[in-house]
This record gives C-alpha cells, sequence and structure tokens, in this order.
C-alpha cells in the first residue's frame, strides 16, 4: 500500500505532509504507518516506518527529527542532526535538508511556514500545550530565526473534532477559569458533559498571534479509523495501546 500524505496549498511551496496511517509496516492494533518510538510496537518496524516517512519528504533518515512530547510551551531551535531527544513540543529551523516531526493521535499537529524567510516549524498541541502557548511559543522562535508575523501561515493537520471530544465540567472549568470567552469552544452533551472544540481553540489561538493565516485540515482523528490512530477511540475500544501519526516539514 501508498502512503497517503495530507498537504495544504497554505504551506506551498514547502515540502510538507500529514501522513496518514496508510502505506506502513506495523500490524494489530498499530497496523499501518506507526512511527512512535514511544509505543509498544516492534523497534524495528517503527523504524521501517519512519524511513518510509524520510524518504517520502526527501531526507536523509536521520535528518528526521523530533522531540520528547510532554505538553509544554517549550520550542526547539534546530540547525544539525541529533539523536538524543529533547524534551518540548516545537522545532523551528532555517536550515534545509532538516525535516521537522510532531506525533499525534488525536492532538493537534501543527506545521508553520514563512516561504519567504525560509523559516519552517511544528508543533504538538494537545490541550495542554495549547493552552500553555506552545503556539504562540513557536510562532516567537520562528520570529527569533528571522520569521515575520505577517507572512507566517499555519496549518492544523488531522486532529480530534469536538463531535468527538467528550469532557466533564471539571475540564470546562480550567477554560473559563482562563478566559470565560472560551465558552464558545464548548456545546453541550449529555448531562454534566460538553464537547470541546481543540481545532476550534487552536486556530483562534493562532489568529490572535498576528500570523498571516491560520487553517485546519478538517479532518478528524477519532471518527476515521481507517485513516487515523485516536488514542481517544483506543480507550474506548480498550486497545492495549495505539499507533501515533507524523507530521512533517522541510525546506
Amino acid at each position: 500500500m501508498t502512503l497517503e500524505i495530507l498537504t495544504a496549498d497554505a504551506l506551498a511551496p514547502v515540502r510538507h505532509g500529514f501522513f496518514t496511517r496508510a502505506g506502513g509496516a506495523s500490524s494489530g492494533v498499530f497496523a499501518g504507518l506507526n512511527c512512535g518510538t514511544g509505543s509498544s510496537d516492534q523497534t524495528e518496524v517503527v523504524a521501517i516506518n519512519r524511513s518510509r516517512v524520510a524518504e517520502a519528504m526527501g531526507v536523509a533518515h536521520d535528518h528526521l527529527l523530533g522531540v520528547h512530547q510532554i505538553h509544554s510551551a517549550n520550542v526547539l531551535h534546530v540547525n544539525h542532526p541529533y539523536t538524543n531527544k529533547p524534551k518540548a513540543d516545537g522545532l523551528v529551523t532555517r536550515t534545509p535538508g532538516l525535516a521537522l516531526s510532531v506525533l499525534t493521535a488525536d492532538c493537534q499537529p501543527v506545521l508553520f511556514a514563512d516561504a519567504q524567510a525560509g523559516v519552517i516549524g511544528a508543533a504538538h498541541a494537545g490541550w495542554k500545550g495549547a493552552q500553555a502557548g506552545i503556539l504562540e511559543a513557536t510562532i516567537d522562535a520562528m520570529v527569533d530565526q528571522g520569521a515575520t508575523r505577517d507572512r507566517i501561515h499555519a496549518v492544523i493537520g488531522p486532529t480530534i473534532s469536538q463531535r468527538a471530544y467528550e469532557v466533564g465540567p471539571e475540564f470546562l472549568e480550567l477554560f473559563l477559569d482562563e478566559d470565560p470567552q472560551n465558552s464558545r469552544f464548548f456545546i453541550g452533551g449529555a448531562g454534566d458533559r460538553v464537547h470541546f472544540d481543540l481545532p476550534g481553540y487552536g486556530l483562534e489561538r493562532l489568529r490572535n498571534a498576528g500570523i498571516a493565516l491560520a487553517e485546519w485540515t478538517r479532518n478528524c482523528t477519532y471518527c476515521d479509523s481507517d485513516r487515523f490512530y485516536s488514542y481517544r477511540r483506543s480507550v474506548h475500544n480498550k486497545d492495549p495501546d495505539y499507533g501515533r501519526l507524523i507530521a512533517t516539514i522541510t525546506l
């Protein structure tokens, strides 16, 4: 099976891709292109999957770079390949030949580009990281590298949609404490449950950061099991583990 790579015109002509689970070597609950080295999948199979991504992106296998994601606002400035993954949730570079990547399975994978300045970024933005400021921190790091806000385009890839993201009242309170206007990202559910609009929240924060363009590919990870891994779906199915999708960008 061939790889399926979702792209966005907003990031053109910069090479990038939100990879689905198609075209991978993994099996079982990981069936497809599981790129998560932190999963319990076979290490050598994950390495095969990641090598396929690197080849598709036109970079050396050891130039497909990621971080040890911790739901933070930490951003790494990258100018050479490395083997030990720093703890962070964002990466930026202006060095050609390096592919920045993030792994997700419901959280937002966000790719950034200022094509004119030749500065790119990638961020892993779950609700914790988004609330902590990872999106703004990635933009700030790009500006430090020579990008300008009025040229930065950002695209949120496949993530969990509002209809699939049911949360409890304590979750709602966290966001109302931050800003009462955050109520617009919630709709009512059964009983005291509500549904959170994660990509809507991400888009709002990106746009408030003053960048030129922000959009979502409108793919829901939870609702399309054939194409995407989903942590929440794996919990509901009582699966022992789940695969990780990769999103990547390179100059």
